[in-house]
């Protein structure tokens, strides 16, 4: 006979499969707010809407002990489908492509297993079902509509092609790094393709700033830092013959601490003014700040690899994957407000689940959902083991 937690899984499996076909772009999760409060409601905890379409439920609020927070984030990104799964997106043009649709059915999972043993919760919990953290800095709006009030330690996790099923990493301080966008604006004066001479070409200023932007990495910043700049646009022109007024380059910053970022992006407005400058032509730069590096708490991150340890076993750490990665995350807004942490686990089983992370062939491992739900249980000290499985 299936033990309760076997059959939680399941359910929780069945709804991840009906996430997926019905995914739902930031600030647009309506649908996926409501089946949330669905089954929120089904299993008598109490909710509240936060940040529009984010849903905050809590649990034993009358728990004298530590209160904890466990957050899943649930929007999905403008990608195409191509998995083929029986369960793929129906909606063209949209998928879950980072496995938020996973990362929420699991929350759920531990929602309905801490049901069952509520009443022997050592403190309150708080489940966050976080919209827009595909860039639209959810976890600052949730933290604003007041999702974090009461909470001791907040916890969260994502799942990660990269590593080893049955492997993760959880360390001390960054575990993910900090970003920003550029845009440079060039403007120059276009003319004939056959007279050069009587213009100021933008490509041209273009194609050495974008030589001139790799270099920051290399000859600007000290070779310990971890740092990444990436020109991913350069847009400029459409006539094959003729020289155009304008060019457009922009791109990605991502490093280790979030205070680095200025510094790089000090260097970038440098280098677009000077590269210009040399070429005759006017720099224009904007910088973006986006997510701040996620920094895990040494005390509450110690307590989470405790928790991986139990659900993983002794050889649950992964030593292959470079911390901070590069990747970054906007669980670093609660991390700034509450002492917590945040763990990449791996979903690699040898079964088709190492495509990365929004990707059109990317599809959650729903083999996650028991062990990270453990470890979730584990973590509010209602381990699935001790409990009244």
């Amino acid at each position: 006979m299936p033990s309760i937690w076997t059959d939680i899984a399941t359910q929780a499996t069945d709804f991840r499969r009906r996430l997926h076909q019905a995914p739902e772009l930031t600030w647009q999760e309506h649908a996926t707010a409501g089946a949330i409060r669905t089954e929120l409601d089904h299993l008598g905890i109490p909710w509240r809407a936060c940040a529009g379409t984010g849903t905050v439920g809590r649990l034993a609020p009358e728990a004298r002990g530590r209160h904890i927070a466990l957050r899943a984030d649930i929007d999905a990104l403008p990608i195409d489908e191509i998995t083929g799964a029986e369960w793929a997106s129906g909606t063209p043009g949209i998928m879950h492509a980072c496995g938020h649709d996973g990362h929420t059915a699991t929350l759920l999972a531990v929602a309905r297993w801490l049901k069952t043993c509520e009443d022997h919760l050592p403190g309150p919990v708080t489940l966050l079902f976080q919209p827009a953290e595909e860039g639209g800095h959810g976890a600052r709006e949730m933290i604003r509509d007041g999702a974090l009030e009461g909470v001791d330690w907040v916890f969260g996790w994502h799942n990660w092609p990269a590593i080893p099923f049955g492997q993760a990493v959880c360390p001390d301080g960054p575990v993910m790094g900090a970003n920003g966008t550029f845009e440079i604006r060039l403007t120059g004066s276009g003319g004939h393709a056959s007279q050069p001479e009587a213009c100021r070409d933008p490509v041209l200023a273009g194609s050495a700033l974008v030589q001139s932007i790799q270099q920051i990495v290399s000859r600007r910043l000290a070779p310990q830092t971890a740092a990444v700049v990436s020109v991913t646009t350069f847009e400029a022109g459409g006539a094959i013959t003729a020289i155009p007024d304008t060019a457009r380059l922009a791109g990605s910053v991502r490093v280790e601490r979030t205070d680095q970022r200025d510094a790089v992006a000090e260097h970038l407005d440098q280098i677009a003014r000077d590269t210009a400058a040399a070429y005759g032509v006017e720099a224009r730069f904007t910088f973006t700040p986006r997510y701040h590096a996620t920094v895990n708490h040494p005390e509450a991150a110690a307590h989470y690899r405790g928790a991986l340890a139990r659900a993983l076993g002794v050889d649950w750490r992964d030593t292959t994957l470079p911390v901070p990665i590069m990747a970054s995350e906007d669980f670093s807004y609660y991390l700034r407000e509450v002492p917590g942490a945040f763990a990449l686990i791996g979903a690699d089983d040898g079964q088709g689940h190492h495509e990365p992370c929004h990707s059109p062939r990317y599809d959650f491992n729903d083999r996650l959902i028991d062990p990270v739900g453990r470890i979730f249980a584990d973590l509010v000290g209602a381990p699935v083991e001790t409990a009244a499985d």
